[in-house]
């Protein structure tokens, strides 16, 4: 069975896991998700979320950082996470870890609040704390980014697969400023081959398997 990742189209976690997938060669298909998620789509993944991925030997798995370090594991070695020792390692584990559960778990209540929650609620004191929040946060990845091409040095890692397309939210659907080594840095990113062909494959621009 070929990897199979179930997305939305322009899901940006389901895209950071095709863009791991190109870097790393290997094939997989896209499985668009309609929201709301359709019931067959919860008999595989109760929780309704995307994306989710299916590999062989029954994995079935709904956390993109997970699936991220998933692939590395079983389809590697690959520069995305091999070569790391020591406190580089740590480094790049925290780092993988924190485009999820600081950035990503900040931007989706703002992501809530902008296109789902009344008027008088957008700007509401909770949502103004959080863009402070995810403000400071940006500013951390700034700084640990420093003068660096990508956050582990001159070439990508899973760190920069797991928070650069957070960036992205901020900058892009959020409208928010980034600093000018940020800006570079997805500039970057987004000149990479593989990741244009992941974004190509999210958006449904094209398909097929790698």
């Amino acid at each position: 069975m070929v990897i199979r990742i179930h997305n939305f189209a322009r899901g940006v976690r389901g895209q950071r896991v095709m863009w791991q997938c190109e870097e790393m060669g290997l094939p997989y298909q896209v499985e668009r998700v309609g929201y709301p998620t359709p019931d067959s789509y919860r008999e595989l993944n109760p929780l309704g979320t995307v994306p989710f991925l299916q590999d062989d030997g029954g994995v079935a798995m709904n956390e993109s950082v997970a699936m991220m370090f998933y692939l590395a594991q079983r389809y590697g070695p690959t520069p995305l996470l091999a070569g790391y020792e020591g406190a580089e390692l740590a480094r790049l584990l925290q780092l993988t870890e924190f485009g999820e559960a600081t950035l990503g778990a900040g931007l989706n209540p703002l992501l809530m609040a902008r296109f789902a929650a009344p008027a008088p609620e957008k700007h509401g004191w909770l949502v103004l704390a959080l863009e402070g929040r995810v403000a400071e946060a940006v500013r951390f990845v700034s700084t640990m980014l420093g003068e660096r091409t990508f956050l582990m040095g001159d070439r990508p890692a899973l760190a920069d697969l797991s928070v650069g397309p957070m960036l992205g939210i901020w900058q892009g659907v959020l409208h928010q400023e980034l600093a000018g080594n940020l800006s570079a840095y997805l500039e970057r990113i987004r000149s990479r081959p593989a990741y244009e062909r992941a974004r190509l494959r999210c958006e449904g621009t094209v398909s097929g398997s790698t």
